[in-house]
């Protein structure tokens, strides 16, 4: 029998918008926060609450993220975040938000946010570490712990979160703890998606080993980064949001992407 993780139901029927923290506007940020900003048309054109994305980036454009990144020459020295935020509101009639600073324990104590306020439904992240990786894995679990007397609107479900190197990549999709499944005679639910820090932790530190710091051209950049890898390893990965929307459910809860070899390998429920 084939197993398959059934949606959460609020996100399929909500009285609000699904709220969203994108952590991470570079390469794969920008990519996914276009891809949410299609997925919302889709949404409330179906009749959906849609969503409300808030973007975190310290970040600011320089002139080697042009080309690779969804930046233009006149954003050189904006903020990332800011920048694109501006433009998804401007195209499409949001009225998202983005915060000029990291998602960490730091920035967040510095910001005096309560838990209800910095939580939300889904967590995509696109960051350069492990160390990144973990400390959001933290922050997810103490917002799910302060959140348990919130609303739905700030309680925390899934993290999505995306990594790659220069030719390979992966998108790797995780609950926050048990999601409730319904009876099924034609499938397995299963409720647990691990996280890719509790399912990969080890192989993540292992494989980073390459330099992600900044470039000072984009000729540089591709060294590190080959120039689809990211919006490849985006589209993928959102897939898995799309079918939770629209279908109610997933197969797959991850994918390997190599472009060397041009296969990806598919991370079964």
């Amino acid at each position: 029998m084939k197993r398959v993780h059934y949606t959460d139901p609020y996100l399929l029927n909500p009285q609000n918008p699904v709220t969203v923290n994108l952590i991470g506007a570079g390469g794969t940020g920008s990519r996914v926060l276009t891809i949410l900003a299609q997925l919302n048309h889709a949404l409330l054109t179906l009749g959906h609450a849609g969503l409300q994305v808030r973007v975190w980036d310290d970040d600011t454009v320089s002139e080697a993220n042009l080309g690779r990144q969804l930046f233009a020459p006149s954003e050189v020295g904006y903020n990332k975040g800011v920048a694109l935020v501006e433009r998804v509101n401007r195209f499409f009639g949001t009225y998202w938000t983005a915060m000029t600073c990291q998602f960490s324990k730091h920035d967040l104590d510095r910001l005096q946010t309560t838990n209800a306020e910095d939580g939300a439904n889904l967590y995509i992240s696109a960051v350069d570490t492990v160390a990144a990786r973990m400390e959001i894995a933290s922050l997810i679990h103490r917002q799910k712990a302060g959140n348990n007397q919130y609303q739905k609107t700030h309680k925390p479900m899934y993290w999505l979160d995306f990594g790659n190197n220069h030719q390979s990549g992966q998108a790797i999709l995780g609950s926050v703890g048990t999601i409730q499944q319904p009876d099924s005679t034609r499938y397995e639910p299963v409720g647990d998606l691990p996280f890719v820090t509790t399912e990969f932790g080890d192989v993540l530190s292992k494989s980073e080993t390459e330099d992600t710091g900044p470039s000072c051209s984009l000729t540089e950049a591709l060294t590190k980064q080959d120039l689809l890898i990211n919006p490849i390893v985006a589209d993928l990965g959102c897939q898995f949001l799309w079918n939770l929307f629209r279908k109610g459910y997933t197969e797959h809860r991850g994918v390997f992407v190599n472009l060397s070899s041009l296969r990806t390998q598919p991370l079964l429920v």
